[in-house]
């Protein structure tokens, strides 16, 4: 499972590396709401929650959705100018008159995809122009909770009032918290920005893209970007561009802004936010070959110490060619290794492997 982006006939000049103010204030909002995500930032999200003004606390609550799982479209207002080849503004404000250029339309289906859970990957109709669209709209807010069917009727009532309203909430989140850091991280994620341009212009985009992230890979042949998520997706730039935006809040989120008619952009976070975990394939393999109760019990016998596989059909009763079946399928996954030892070959458990799968598997679901 992966997104894809096609960049058949991109031109290298279209694509850029731009900080977002915007994205990062999205992060730092899903940071603050679902610190379980990002367990370095619990100690930032605790104290500013403790420092909100109820009345910024209690506005949060009412649209906390846009960002709780992950953040919304809203929060790359670039991404929906016409044309397909804006990038981020370098101040809020300057995201913010971006997001006004978006058309009520546009907002609306940004705002409705944590709302209601409406289809990404396809056009579908307005729910601002066709009645049974705005009524599943509402019967799927509903089922979500009450908050979500408050927020969506008024969406579609009068998206301009819900327009101001989250302006209005985002530049208060600037002076409430918002403010200090992107002073803090702002530095560091333009220092990125020219590292990945400088890649970009001097060894080509292939490099620039695994500098971005081991989830990112260019397929030269096809002209294809290969993100790797367990979701599918596909879109291509067409006669726009791409953006490439460093987030410092955001790992262990590798974001693909796909959505039908939008410029392509991938949000990732900066190096050194935190440890890669293997890709899905190898994640999946890993679950796999310990979901068997011989593989687990031959795990119990290789943590302890190294082995042969004679030694491991002896101690299981089993034979050395039933044995050697299972010790591939650990190997494979890369959870056992095996050196020579003379004339015998040892097999051990990689320990730090094992110890690294359940936040594998965390970082897996949540990239």
């Amino acid at each position: 499972m992966s997104v894809c982006i096609d960049i058949t006939g991109l031109p290298p000049e279209r694509i850029r590396v731009v900080p977002s103010p915007l994205a990062e204030l999205g992060m730092a909002l899903h940071a603050l709401s679902e610190p379980g995500h990002h367990p370095g930032l619990q100690g930032w999200a605790t104290s500013v929650t403790a420092r909100l003004r109820p009345d910024l606390a209690d506005r949060l609550c009412e649209a906390d959705f846009l960002w709780r799982t992950t953040f919304s479209d809203v929060f790359a207002p670039f991404a929906g100018v016409p044309g397909r080849r804006a990038v981020p503004g370098a101040t809020l404000a300057e995201e913010l008159d971006l997001l006004d250029e978006l058309t009520d339309e546009q907002f609306v289906l940004a705002a409705l995809e944590f709302t209601c859970q409406f289809r990404y990957d396809t056009a579908d109709a307005s729910p601002l122009h066709d009645e049974a669209v705005r009524q599943r709209a509402l019967e799927l807010a509903l089922a979500r909770g009450t908050l979500q069917e408050r927020f969506t009727r008024r969406l579609l009532q009068d998206p301009p009032a819900v327009r101001a309203w989250f302006r209005q909430l985002v530049e208060d989140c600037e002076e409430a918290f918002f403010a200090d850091i992107w002073a803090r991280v702002q530095p560091q994620l333009a220092a990125d920005a020219r590292h990945k341009g400088e890649l970009l212009r001097r060894k080509g985009l292939a490099e620039a893209l695994a500098a971005v992230s081991p989830a990112v890979a260019l397929d030269d042949g096809s002209g294809v970007i290969t993100v790797d998520k367990l979701t599918v997706g596909r879109t291509a730039t067409g006669d726009g561009g791409l953006v490439l935006v460093p987030t410092s809040l955001g790992w262990p989120h590798v974001m693909v802004l796909h959505r039908p008619g939008w410029q392509p952009a991938i949000t990732y976070p900066v190096s050194g936010s935190g440890p890669q975990a293997p890709s899905v394939e190898q994640l999946a393999l890993r679950l796999e070959a310990l979901a068997h109760p011989v593989r687990m019990r031959l795990c119990r016998h290789l943590a302890r110490a190294p082995y042969t596989t004679s030694e491991l059909a002896d101690a299981h009763g089993m034979s050395a060619p039933e044995i050697s079946r299972h010790l591939g399928v650990l190997k494979k996954a890369g959870l056992i290794t095996t050196r020579r030892r003379g004339r015998y070959a040892q097999h051990q458990l990689e320990l730090p492997a094992v110890v690294r799968l359940g936040s594998d598997f965390i970082e897996g679901v949540l990239r």
